[in-house]
């Protein structure tokens, strides 16, 4: 039976937990309480709910939970040096922060990036503070994941392999506390969604690897 949490929430959840408990047993009732009302915001901000996958053949899914704050059309770096389509998603706290294959593909290469830790709505975020990039080899062009520390975050977690096969909606890792997602697609790629937008991770479809496709 999987358990609906990432498998870092117990890291966090058995220290709390147990120092909510030998508080309790000390007469410490608040500093208890306190302990106890962080695990169980843990468990929260951990958890991993169960998603419905579109079937659709040219649908591209969002790869994180937020809202749309950014589409550059315009975007290019050494990893994506034609151009390319670059959607940002911001992540409060409260949103889920597991991160998911936005399509099918095999993992082409993986990067990590030391930086600052600016505010996740920040546009200078995405090249300035610490982050991830998962590039994926696809049918239709390459396809990138870049994972973004925030204020909060302290650490970006990104578990795809170079050379694993993923499939649309299979998770890639996850960033703890607030931060941001950038879904980086192929420039003849039509984007579904607009800034302002709250995408679900996997489920939501952002970009169709062709047009005008049902």
């Amino acid at each position: 039976m999987r358990l609906p949490f990432d498998p870092d929430a117990w890291m966090f959840v058995i220290p709390l937990g147990i120092a909510a408990l030998v508080m309790w047993l000390l007469g410490w009732c608040t500093p208890g309480w306190v302990a106890l009302l962080l695990m169980l915001f843990s468990l929260y901000f951990f958890r991993d709910p169960e998603r419905i996958i579109p079937e659709q053949p040219s649908a591209v899914v969002a790869p994180a939970d937020g809202k749309v704050v950014k589409i550059d059309t315009a975007y290019q770096s050494q990893e994506f040096p034609q151009g390319a389509i670059c959607v940002s998603i911001f992540l409060s706290v409260f949103n889920v922060h597991v991160q998911r294959a936005p399509f099918a593909g095999t993992v082409f290469s993986k990067s990590y990036h030391p930086g600052k830790f600016m505010a996740a709505w920040d546009h200078r975020a995405s090249e300035e503070n610490e982050r991830s990039l998962m590039v994926m080899e696809t049918a239709h062009g390459k396809i990138g994941v870049k994972q973004i520390a925030g204020l909060v975050a302290r650490r970006v977690v990104l578990r795809a392999r170079v050379g694993q096969r993923l499939e649309r909606g299979d998770h890639i890792g996850l960033i703890r506390f607030g931060s941001r997602v950038d879904l980086i697609v192929p420039p003849e790629f039509e984007i579904t969604i607009k800034v302002g937008d709250t995408v679900t991770g996997g489920e939501t479809v952002m970009a169709r690897a062709w047009k005008n496709a049902a």
